[in-house]
């Protein structure tokens, strides 16, 4: 995959954080105990496991989010990731808070969750990325017992920053590499990456893929995007790519629908005469990446 390749993609629609009902609670996620049941969120002494099964069984979590969980499988992706609770977490464009739901009380007690988010102040945005960020700070002042102080930190999206070099533990992107990709942004957004997380630090990303060797106009159309051009972009920041996993694949998915991915749940922009199909399709086949920010010498 060249640079050329990069460079010919052009903007595409964007595709914001969706969520909507589509199965059950994923079943091999790990159990919850009954103490999590009842909504607390962990404690200090709790194993990273528990805290983490603790948090997703949260009832201060959208029943539409819960319903993704099998499709999204939150308690094996942060665990491959390794995101444990006393770590600074940065979570890049949240949307309508899909993972802050569980990453905010996750990290309340020991660690920092930071939301980052489109700045409110730049004006001429599309109008949803002004009403998510309001949702987003409303959820977290309405349930502090939950959210703690989880920071929402603003950035420019055509001159991304995230804070102090050096001062994350972790970097975690879900489903808008495609986006940044289409708009040209993709290399100053991993290069913020970067440079915001300490040496041996973790970018995780997932985002939906293409098929290898897909060309830069069916990526363009489809909203998703190959392996091979994330890779590229994160190396060239200065990353390596430390593991592969396939806990957010879905092998239904042929990635060659008519409205692209937004054929499929939730999105759901198909003919209502098509909908038990892309149903049982399910959500995008996803790719799930990590990396690492070389330590020190």
């Amino acid at each position: 995959m060249t640079r050329t390749l990069l460079a010919t993609l052009v903007p595409i629609l964007l595709l914001g954080a969706c969520a909507a009902p589509e199965a059950p609670p994923a079943a091999d996620a790990p159990a919850a105990t009954e103490a999590a049941a009842d909504g607390t969120t962990p404690t200090a002494e709790a194993a990273p496991a528990d805290a983490l099964a603790t948090a997703i069984a949260g009832d201060w979590r959208d029943p539409a989010n819960t319903a993704r969980d099998d499709f999204r499988h939150p308690a094996q992706t942060l665990a491959f990731f390794g995101i444990a609770p006393d770590q600074t977490v940065i979570e890049i464009t949240p949307g309508g808070g899909w993972y802050a739901q569980i990453l905010a009380p996750y990290l309340r007690d020991n660690g920092q969750y930071v939301a980052a988010v489109w700045d409110d102040a730049i004006e001429g945005q599309p109008d949803y990325r002004y009403r998510l960020n309001k949702e987003l700070r409303a959820m977290f002042a309405g349930n502090a017992a939950a959210y703690g102080t989880p920071e929402v930190r603003v950035f420019d999206p055509k001159a991304p920053a995230f804070g102090a070099a050096g001062s994350a533990d972790a970097v975690l992107t879900f489903r808008n590499a495609h986006n940044w990709v289409a708009a040209g942004d993709g290399a100053a957004y991993f290069e913020a990456f970067f440079d915001v997380l300490k040496p041996g630090g973790t970018l995780g990303v997932v985002d939906h893929r293409a098929k290898p060797g897909t060309d830069a106009e069916t990526m363009k159309k489809s909203g998703y995007l190959t392996e091979d051009v994330v890779i590229e972009l994160a190396t060239a920041a200065g990353f390596n790519l430390a593991e592969k996993s396939e806990v957010n694949a879905n092998p239904a998915d042929t990635a060659d629908h008519p409205n692209g991915v937004w054929t499929l749940p939730p999105s759901n922009r198909h003919d209502e005469a098509d909908d038990a199909k892309y149903q049982a399709i399910g959500e995008s086949d996803r790719m799930t990446l990590r990396f690492v920010k070389p330590a020190a010498p």
